[in-house]
């Protein structure tokens, strides 16, 4: 955020010529990096955020995700995303994107990989108890949580707290948890816009939640193809698949839909994101900052996906069974919250040590968000529910 480089790292040499080769001006070369918190000598072959990127996946709080809802629980079967495919989904969108526009590939899969690991168990439900829990002392929110994660809870290297991450990485995920709750589907003016690397992501997570919660819905059966065929967005999806095939029966008309719509809204970002590139003629990294978010859809698709987004929320989101499962599970959050401020000789003994320095509230709030879907269920029935 502005500040001047404080690392001893640099970049070798073959990294900075290929990066000046195969990357457009406007990208945030490895070479350019503000550096980290605490410096670190150069690695001989790999630049700042191929390392961000090895340390956010060899992380605790990353392999957690394959046990944290998405949306749906465990309860309801193995083919809903968890926040572990859905990250490695959000990746792989971005990375197209940022090869596409001549990004800075590393940097987006960190940011990609990185962009979920605050999420409590539950998910927005286990985020919305905990906010409630926390209120008096700052709430909660996942995308501050990630920060918390590798500034401070994920303790890897004896010399310092977190992983050291660049701060274009933190400055990115900053970016994202002071974001404003609503967006307007065109480009806006901020002061300071995140890198075009962090827009990229944020673009690639709506793209992926607006086409993979819809298909976990159907699997379930939540849902029914014909209700979805109902949203303009789906509906012209459908109809640009049947103008290619013929006969397709309805499993193969919603496969080719799904695909349809990732690839609709990625050409559309593309699209976009090249008329505003070539208007704005930044020439550097830097003159991203001054001017308006780059990487968002257009007018249109954005209109639709906001439509499909409502339905989502209405039909899918609260529906009863997912509602009830998400009571079931705020109860059971809510009731450990308070039994380890109750007891708080029941925290391991590293969260122990943490109380004099963050306080009770906060520190018994970052061991529940730490926890997997299964073993806060686990927990809550070994601690709590045998003791009631």
């Amino acid at each position: 955020m502005g500040q001047s480089p404080q690392s001893s790292e640099t970049v070798p040499e073959v990294i900075a010529e290929r990066e000046a080769v195969l990357l457009a001006p406007y990208a945030m070369q490895s070479a350019d990096s503000a550096g980290r918190v605490h410096p670190e000598p150069t690695h001989p072959y790999r630049g700042p955020f191929q390392r961000d990127r090895d340390r956010i996946v060899h992380s605790a709080a990353y392999r957690r995700l394959s046990y944290k809802t998405q949306v749906f629980t465990g309860d309801l079967g193995d083919y809903p995303r968890t926040r572990l495919t859905h990250t490695l989904e959000v990746g792989s969108i971005a990375r197209t994107v940022a090869r596409a526009l001549r990004l800075n590939e590393d940097l987006v899969e960190t940011l990609a990989l990185a962009h979920d690991i605050g999420h409590p168990p539950f998910g927005h439900a286990g985020e919305d108890v905990l906010d409630e829990c926390l209120a008096d002392v700052g709430g909660f929110n996942h995308n501050r949580q990630a920060l918390r994660i590798v500034e401070q809870l994920e303790i890897r290297y004896s010399p310092f707290p977190g992983l050291n991450l660049t701060r274009e990485v933190l400055d990115g995920q900053a970016s994202r948890a002071a974001k404003k709750a609503t967006t307007a589907p065109e480009a806006s003016v901020p002061e300071d816009s995140p890198l075009l690397e962090v827009q990229v992501v944020e673009a690639a997570d709506s793209a992926t939640y607006d086409t993979h919660d819809a298909d976990d819905a159907l699997e379930l059966g939540l849902l029914s193809l014909d209700e979805l065929l109902e949203l303009s967005l789906w509906r012209e999806a459908a109809a640009r698949v049947e103008r290619q095939f013929t006969g397709l029966t309805p499993d193969e008309l919603r496969r080719a839909v799904l695909h349809e719509l990732l690839d609709w809204q990625v050409n559309d970002l593309l699209s976009m994101a090249g008329k505003r590139l070539a208007e704005a003629e930044m020439g550097s990294s830097a003159a991203v900052r001054g001017h308006e978010t780059v990487i968002v859809p257009s007018r249109a698709l954005a209109e639709q996906k906001r439509e499909l987004e409502g339905f989502l929320h209405d039909r899918v989101y609260r529906h009863p069974t997912v509602s009830a499962m998400r009571v079931e599970s705020q109860a059971a959050l809510r009731e450990m919250f308070d039994g380890y401020v109750a007891r708080p000789e029941l925290l391991p003994p590293k969260f122990q040590q943490r109380v004099a320095d963050h306080g009770l509230h906060r520190t018994v709030g970052d061991y529940l968000a730490g926890m997997t879907d299964r073993y806060a269920q686990q927990e809550h029935t070994r601690l709590f529910r045998a003791a009631s």
